[in-house]
């Protein structure tokens, strides 16, 4: 049926096979194509712009597509005419975000784009310098800029910045609530202080095994499954095939890192809803799993695992005893501290019927993994694109219908579960051989797309094969990028006490800083630290 759609709309097929299609779409036919893929299910997982003047083509974007009903990701180009191209974000409001960051970063404009904002670049960033077009060098600093920003006030709305620091989650955010009593009548979110140039940075320096130790420093709490998600992506481009070990050996530590990172959330979400004991306990059994990722990997955090082609460690007998030990045992601990937490009416009435997401609302912004499943959608990247060894494991996928905090806890709290029975069924069925496939060659520009399904939802990560050694380009994004727009209608209409667990409800991950927020009296505006201290 896909194929049909991209056909009729005058498409060349440019990539056709069981896990992607790449097509070449007409920029008058753009928008019909997007709205007819998104009504046959396809949702937007994310878009990227591409510099291609040194391949003769100009600069283009791509579209990406998930289309789980035929398993595949559907990729969509279109080549900008004068740097102008069709916005699809009025047909799929998913796409906003991702057209706002082409503008940003390529300088491509989007016609009747309905929010032609900036997003990614700091509001002291010069007009007409973009970073990620080819004649831009990754270590240039181009000089800030004087800016002027006045903020409309609304009669009888009080303004409350929750920000530049989550009060819970130690990352750096602003959430902009305005408020009528205690009633939030509106939500805008201001994010990316802390864009860090990771794509410049590969796509100028690095080599092609270089780049997933960059990948795995995107998150510090969930960068394995990026760091997976990249080197899936060039193994599909090159048709290297991967030992079935090293299959494996991945999942359980997908796995071990799912467990880890929804037994940090959920012991946030302990703290925020004033249930301490169980906050300390659930970081207790947390350490536990970092214990283990340390016995396989050498590390707590950043494995440094994978290499194209493979894994560089092996797990051997001793390893997978101790495991299967450790993890009996606390399967036992988790059990009884949310048989405990369920039964507590107090904390169940402070998640219950609070921050509501319509799976209506959800599909069209193209939310992903917990928050997505919490809204009776039901989507998992390891079950719809199967991967790793994925696809030779049994697990469930919990999915609740009431789109609230609480259908996100439970969410989570069934997926710890599922994660420990993947890793025993792993470990139970290890298969024997080789850990690491070196006999392969690299592909030129080719397009791939590579997908993980991360504790937080799904990773993407587009990238196009250059010369030699070398990606030309490289584009990943986590599932908080789709999962932040949601915020908004969550907050509205509920109580400003309400707000810290609401916006903490979808783990979002704010990730480290290079520019930051200034929240100054009646200016709130991105720029530089030391631009912003030069001017004191």
């Amino acid at each position: 049926m896909i194929l049909e759609i991209l056909k009729s709309n005058n498409a060349k097929i440019l990539r056709h096979d069981e896990k992607v299609t790449v097509a070449l779409i007409p920029n008058d036919k753009l928008r019909t194509t997007s709205e007819l893929l998104f009504k046959a299910g396809c949702y937007y997982a994310t878009g990227a712009g591409v510099d291609e003047r040194l391949l003769g083509v100009g600069f283009s974007v791509y579209h990406i597509f998930n289309c789980e009903a035929e398993g595949r990701y559907i990729i969509i180009k279109a080549v900008a005419s004068n740097l102008r191209i069709p916005s699809i974000t009025p047909i799929i409001s998913g796409a906003n975000w991702a057209e706002r960051e082409v503008m940003d970063m390529l300088g491509i404009f989007f016609d009747e784009h309905p929010e032609p904002l900036r997003l990614i670049l700091p509001d002291d960033w010069p007009e007409g310098v973009y970073p990620l077009r080819k004649d831009f060098h990754y270590n240039e600093r181009p000089p800030r800029v004087e800016f002027k920003q006045k903020r409309e006030k609304k009669p009888g709305v009080i303004e409350v910045p929750v920000g530049p620091y989550h009060p819970a989650l130690h990352e750096p955010e602003v959430f902009e609530l305005c408020v009528k009593g205690e009633e939030i009548v509106g939500a805008v979110y201001r994010g990316f202080h802390v864009h860090r140039g990771m794509e410049k940075l590969a796509e100028g320096r690095m080599t092609i095994n270089q780049i997933p130790f960059l990948a795995e420093r995107i998150c510090g709490i969930c960068g394995y499954t990026h760091n997976c998600a990249y080197v899936q992506a060039i193994e599909d481009a090159a048709k290297i095939e991967v030992p079935e070990r090293a299959l494996y050996i991945r999942t359980i530590l997908l796995e071990l890192e799912r467990v880890h990172s929804h037994m940090l959330w959920l012991g946030v979400a302990f703290h925020l809803l004033g249930f301490e004991s169980g906050f300390m306990h659930t970081w207790r059994i947390r350490e536990t799993f970092m214990d283990l990722a340390e016995l396989l990997t050498g590390n707590r955090k950043t494995y440094g695992m994978n290499l194209i082609g493979g894994v560089r460690r092996d797990i051997d007998e001793n390893k997978k005893k101790r495991l299967l030990e450790i993890l009996d045992k606390t399967k036992k601990d988790i059990r009884e501290i949310f048989d405990n937490a369920t039964q507590m009416r107090e904390l169940i009435n402070r998640m219950k019927g609070i921050g509501v997401l319509s799976k209506k609302e959800g599909r069209e912004i193209g939310v992903v993994g917990p928050t997505a499943r919490g809204s009776d959608i039901d989507t998992d990247v390891r079950r719809d694109h199967p991967y790793a060894a994925y696809g030779d494991l049994e697990f469930k996928v919990p999915v609740y219908k009431d789109g609230d905090v609480l259908s996100r806890f439970l969410v989570r709290y069934e997926e710890v579960l599922e994660s420990i029975w993947l890793i025993e069924q792993a470990l139970d069925q290890l298969p024997p051989g080789d850990i690491l496939n070196e006999d392969y060659e690299l592909p030129e520009y080719t397009i791939c797309v590579g997908a993980t399904e991360a504790p937080r939802g799904e990773d993407v990560h587009f990238a196009i094969m250059g010369e030699g050694n070398r990606v030309y380009r490289w584009h990943p994004r986590a599932p908080t990028y789709n999962n932040l727009p949601a915020v908004p209608i969550m907050l509205k209409g509920e109580k400003l006490a309400d707000a810290p667990i609401i916006i903490a409800s979808i783990d979002p991950c704010f990730s480290c800083t290079d520019h930051i927020v200034i929240v100054d009296g009646e200016k709130v505006y991105r720029c530089s630290l030391d631009n912003y201290l030069g001017g004191l």
